[in-house]
Formats: C-alpha cells, sequence, structure tokens
C-alpha cells in the first residue's frame, strides 16, 4: 500500500497537502479538477474509509491515520458549508 500525499485547494485559496496511507485517492480524485464540497467529501469519504479498510485487511486493524485524516477534512469542509459555491480542487497527487 503505497502512502500517498494529496494537496487541495480550499474554497478560501488555501492549499492543504493531505495523506493517505493507501493509492486510493488516485481513484476517487483527478490533479487539476475541482469539486463542488459535497461532492468532494463524499469522495474524501469513500477514500479514507478504503485506505483504512486496506489497511485494517493487512494490518488487522483501520488506520487511525486515515480516520484521522477524514476528521481533518470534515472539519476544514464545515468552514464553508454555507457556500453554496464552494469548490474544493485536486492540485496535486504523489506517491
Amino acid at each position: 500500500m503505497p502512502e500517498t500525499f494529496w494537496t487541495v485547494r480550499w474554497p478560501d485559496g488555501t492549499s492543504e497537502q493531505l495523506y493517505s496511507p493507501s493509492s486510493v485517492v488516485g481513484e476517487l480524485f483527478e490533479p487539476g479538477r475541482a469539486y463542488p464540497l459535497p461532492e468532494f467529501l463524499f469522495r474524501a469519504r469513500i477514500a479514507m474509509e478504503r485506505a483504512s479498510d486496506r489497511v485494517r485487511r493487512v494490518h488487522g486493524h483501520p488506520c487511525r491515520l486515515a480516520l484521522g485524516q477524514l476528521a481533518a477534512i470534515e472539519a476544514a469542509a464545515a468552514r464553508f458549508a454555507e457556500r453554496e459555491d464552494a469548490e474544493v480542487a485536486c492540485l496535486d497527487i504523489s506517491r
């Protein structure tokens, strides 16, 4: 399971590097594409849950780093929940 780092740009223009213990984010996000906030959150939840499940299959326990990253993503996204036009751009995915 290759660790993967991905960079997003939040609706306020700030960029943040995110972590996944698995390359699954590459299956759900495309660099250079922006996603409406609800879709971004939906995809992020799927990605982090799949990543955690992959760790569970190999190591016998869920990945707390993936679940922690999901919690951080949800907290960051909550700042923009009132903005109907909020989009999050995937800038880069690296392994």
